[in-house]
């Protein structure tokens, strides 16, 4: 399964003092993430529709950002830890010319300073907190929401199982 990932680090270009301080800059690289995700979709495959390749944008950024993003897109004027866009449909078409096409699953959009603030108060590290953030927008990208406790519950196991599938190790009292 091949996948195309552009990550758009806005925090660690904007923020560098920060990002180091912050031990995250050495530790989630391109090539960490390309792989983690490559991982989760295969492990999700059950749940994409056939496609040669895949396309994921991930954005990295500050609280002010995602704020506005969040204001505009959700009407929502404060700071979240995680926004995803899907591009899917629901029903997707089967055209054949699209089948031959890297298929755009959609964007998703991670406040570092809002995962920090959350790794400290579930006593782990920044880098565990975004791959945490990154797979529960990654299932929404693949049409998984959580409306009631059952369908959250449901998310919180796939997404200790996509953590556990890059070695870490996480409980869901998260």
């Amino acid at each position: 399964m091949q996948v195309e990932l552009d990550v758009q680090d806005y925090f660690c270009e904007s923020f560098p003092q920060a990002a180091q301080a912050a031990g995250y800059v050495d530790s989630l690289t391109p090539a960490t993430w390309e792989d983690w995700f490559h991982r989760w979709l295969e492990m999700l495959e059950s749940y994409l529709p056939p496609a040669p390749s895949y396309e994921i944008c991930l954005r990295l950024t500050d609280d002010a950002e995602i704020q506005a993003i969040n204001a505009q897109y959700r009407q929502q004027n404060k700071p979240t830890d995680v926004l995803a866009f899907a591009a899917l449909e629901v029903d997707l078409p089967e055209n054949p010319e699209m089948m031959a096409q890297p298929l755009y699953l959609g964007d998703i959009v991670v406040s570092i300073n809002t995962a920090q603030r959350q790794a400290n108060q579930q006593e782990h590290s920044l880098s565990t907190e975004l791959a945490w953030l990154t797979a529960h927008g990654l299932l929404h990208l693949l049409g998984w929401d959580h409306p009631d406790e059952e369908t959250l519950m449901a998310m919180l196991k796939q997404q200790v199982l996509l953590l556990d599938a890059i070695g870490i190790n996480i409980n869901i009292h998260h």
